[in-house]
């Protein structure tokens, strides 16, 4: 269990309702946007070929929405979160590929804030996916791809889901089934959407009650599942050796309460956000297999989620399996 920091039941206050104050903030799953090979991506790695991943994401906010209102929080000041992000995709097939993910986290606010509050770290949540690509062919004056993802993601350790802001994930066993369509026309330029639905379990706080426009005496809280979408507009340039890509990504949970007022957030919130990004991604030539990769990311609205932006870079490797082998045996 990650153990955490609350001071603030040390600290001398008027009323039970200035304390809920100093507790106001929402914190949704401040999700990486990794422009990799990716399971949301219409890449796919060759049959014996594995890509890994290593990348250091920085977020940053100080205002969020209590249900449709954009409101700050003095006590809380500035959160920051540091990601690290290793990642594997590996081919198993041409148009199959699976990948797996573990990120560890760090919360905090930039500021001491009085001492109410410590931040968190640890690692998150596993991540499991399958993608298959059913169709790549030409079409027109450019070449047609569809793919299926199928994920899966559960806890890795035992965090406290409920200590909003700084909590490091939802806590929460989740399914999700996401379909993917790219056209790239001949001159490197593509357009590509996704479409994801996500089934969320429960997660269990430290407390016996809460509310969720009712009351309820139980620990478990019921995360809400989730719509998302995403669109990009991307291009090939240097000879397929930069690939630049802008986005536009939105999740609408399909079910859940507001913060209230003079409360914190909790993971039972109807979740709305919507996210533009930039990112950038590098094949060198004269370093085989590696790439690097920036992006940054934006939230211009929302409900229940941080006014959140994100920026990242990371390595990418790919190398073949049998090739490899093949070598070490050549040299014995």
């Amino acid at each position: 269990m990650i153990q955490v920091k609350c001071t603030c039941a040390n600290r001398p206050y008027k009323s039970g309702r200035a304390f809920r104050r100093t507790c106001l903030l929402v914190f949704a799953c401040m999700g990486l946007s990794l422009q990799a090979q990716t399971p949301n991506d219409a890449l796919m790695m060759p049959s014996k070929n594995i890509c890994v991943l290593l990348s250091y994401d920085f977020g940053t906010f100080d205002r969020y929405w209590e249900g449709s209102l954009l409101r700050s929080n003095e006590t809380i000041a500035t959160v920051d979160q540091k990601t690290i992000m290793p990642m594997a995709a590996i081919g198993i097939l041409d148009d199959l590929n699976f990948y797996i993910s573990l990120p560890y986290i760090n919360t905090e606010s930039s500021e001491p804030n009085g001492g109410k509050f410590a931040g968190a770290k640890g690692f998150q949540d596993i991540g499991l996916a399958l993608k298959y690509r059913a169709i790549h062919r030409d079409l027109g004056a450019g070449k047609f791809t569809a793919l299926a993802t199928a994920g899966f993601s559960t806890p890795f350790t035992n965090y406290l889901s409920d200590y909003r802001p700084y909590s490091i994930g939802a806590g929460a066993p989740e399914f999700s089934l996401r379909g993917i369509t790219q056209y790239q026309w001949n001159n490197g330029f593509y357009a590509r959407a996704s479409l994801a639905y996500l089934w969320r379990g429960y997660t269990e706080a430290e407390r016996d009650y809460y509310y969720n426009n009712g009351s309820y005496y139980s620990a478990w809280m019921d995360v809400p599942n989730a719509w998302t979408y995403e669109g990009i507009i991307g291009k090939w340039l240097l000879d397929r050796s930069l690939k630049l890509e802008m986005s536009y990504f939105s999740l609408t949970s399909t079910s859940g309460d507001d913060i209230r007022a003079y409360n914190a957030a909790q993971p039972t919130n109807k979740v709305e956000s919507d996210r533009i990004g930039f990112s950038a991604q590098y094949f060198f030539k004269s370093l085989k297999g590696f790439g690097i990769v920036a992006y940054h990311n934006r939230v211009v609205d929302g409900r229940n989620v941080p006014k959140l932006s994100n920026t990242g870079f990371g390595i990418t490797y790919q190398f073949n399996v049998i090739k490899k082998q093949t070598e070490a045996t050549d040299e014995q």
